[in-house]
């Protein structure tokens, strides 16, 4: 357990957990020690997690001078902790009461910041705390759950007034957004590792300057990812948006089915948000109610080119092919949804698919661009050139589904064992239209105005006739066939690239 010494001679723990770059976190309750952070749902398998103890909590040692334990003096620990480390900017993510913390460390030392990460963040020193009509409305959301009289009773007792422990306990429930046996025990701990005395002067009466804190966080250079838990009454999403209007480079996120600790509620869903935010290679769009991720290459300025995945891919499928593309082009490559960094909201079709690749070239502006689609990812392509015929610039079909249906017929796919870079779902609903495909797809080819180039792999397990038929039907089609199977991208990536210059594309 590695201590370093901060200002006033006080020594603080910190614990370390995962690999990576370092992510700085810092903890809430206010004051509670860092271990109900587990592992971030995972965040570990990316990043460090440098997870900081409070000063008096955890095994961090109690400071002589109990007023240090504000907020606003507490700004030189996490200071110190970053020399500590020798970054010379630091990633930093804070729950609850410590974003408060964070926000302030942010206009103190704007410079030493890279990103900032404000998971469920108390507002309440920003000049935007939580009503008690905020936690009614957030608590009414559970109205279906057995344990809700109990705990709306116990919301009666604290808004009154009348805290107790019991009151504290009675509330737990609201805070998460599955109140199960791992989300029981998760609680359950919270007050052996809250520091309550600390707690009590952790938000003075005065001295907190929150115009100027404000004015500060207007400026602040840095990324800011703001995420909210849908259930949460500390902030309620509406609360947290008006949070990240603060920052001029905010990005703001609702965990769906999530409440205080949304880690615990899906520690997918929260994996990939943050993940997304903190990797610099990615960027996040909300299109048509989706968080979108996505890779960029090449000069913003050069003409766009839109890549989308396959089925169980994402947009690191297409990084080889990219990179040959940038040199001439503005390259975009998209995770569609239940895939990858983006949101896996449960349902998919192709038609969802469909919608994904329409509301994100209406999100980046990119009406007009190429699109090359692969496999599912040309099939929504093919769907939107059919539904939007000016949206589309130019197409490319990599061996895509020909929606002819399959015969024989697709089985029922078993899921695969241990973790999947996409949702299973995603595979059952799309093999259910591959083997019922709607005819009219077929019938509006005619609808395509965008030059169109298919390409298929000879060694694919898709049909090159009906490929070659399907090209015929699209006014000015043209059909090339790769030596390749069904990923002929990654293949033949010289062939494939061959085939796009001769497009026109290169």
């Amino acid at each position: 357990m590695p201590i370093f010494s901060t200002y006033d001679g006080t020594e603080l723990a910190y614990h370390l957990v995962g690999e990576g770059e370092p992510l700085i976190c810092l903890p809430g309750g206010p004051m509670r020690a860092s271990r109900y952070f587990g592992d971030l749902g995972g965040l570990s398998r990316v990043r460090q997690l440098v997870l900081l103890d409070l000063r008096g909590t955890g095994d961090s040692a109690v400071p002589r001078d109990r007023d240090t334990y504000r907020i606003d003096r507490q700004v030189d620990d996490v200071e110190a902790l970053r020399a500590h480390l020798g970054l010379e900017q630091a990633d930093v993510l804070a729950h609850s009461a410590s974003a408060e913390l964070a926000a302030l460390y942010a206009a103190a030392h704007p410079q030493r910041l890279r990103t900032l990460t404000l998971v469920t963040p108390g507002t309440g020193t920003l000049g935007l705390p939580a009503t008690a009509q905020d936690r009614r409305e957030a608590a009414s959301l559970r109205a279906d759950e057995p344990w809700y009289p109990e705990a709306m009773a116990a919301l009666d007792e604290l808004q009154a007034g009348r805290v107790t422990p019991e009151v504290w306990e009675g509330i737990r429930p609201f805070t998460y957004g599955r109140w199960d046996a791992a989300a029981q025990e998760h609680a359950a701990q919270s007050p052996a590792q809250r520091n309550a005395e600390a707690a009590s002067f952790y938000y003075p009466e005065n001295g907190l300057d929150t115009e100027a804190t404000v004015a500060a966080l207007r400026e602040l250079p840095v990324p800011v990812l703001v995420l909210a838990g849908e259930y949460d009454g500390g902030p309620t999403p509406d609360r947290a948006a008006e949070l990240v209007a603060l920052f001029p480079r905010g990005e703001f996120a609702v965990q769906r089915g999530a409440a205080h600790f949304p880690w615990m509620d899906d520690p997918g869903a929260f994996f990939r948000t943050v993940t997304a935010f903190l990797d610099p290679d990615v960027t996040s769009v909300q299109a048509g109610g989706i968080r979108l991720a996505h890779r960029t290459w090449g000069d913003p300025s050069a003409p766009p080119v839109v890549l989308a995945h396959g089925r169980c891919g994402s947009s690191q499928d297409w990084a080889e092919i990219a990179e040959r593309l940038a040199e001439r082009h503005r390259v975009y490559a998209l995770d569609f949804r239940g895939h990858g960094l983006s949101d896996w909201p449960g349902r998919y079709s192709l038609e969802f698919f469909r919608d994904d690749l329409h509301a994100f070239l209406e999100a980046r502006n990119l009406a007009g661009a190429t699109v090359i689609g692969h496999s599912m990812g040309g099939a929504a392509a093919l769907l939107l050139a059919e539904l939007q015929p000016a949206l589309i610039g130019a197409l490319v079909i990599e061996d895509s589904p020909t929606f002819v249906p399959l015969d024989p017929p697709r089985p029922h796919a078993e899921r695969p064992e241990g973790e999947l870079g996409f949702d299973w779902p995603v595979v059952p609903s799309v093999d259910a239209q591959l083997n019922d495909p709607d005819p009219a797809v077929q019938e509006c080819l005619g609808d395509i105005t965008a030059p169109t180039l298919v390409v298929g792999g000879s060694r694919s397990h898709v049909d090159q006739r009906q490929l070659a038929s399907m090209a015929e039907r699209i006014p000015g089609g043209r059909y090339v066939c790769v030596d390749a199977g069904h990923l002929v991208h990654s293949d033949n990536p010289r062939a494939f690239l061959d085939a796009l210059a001769s497009f026109g594309i290169g």
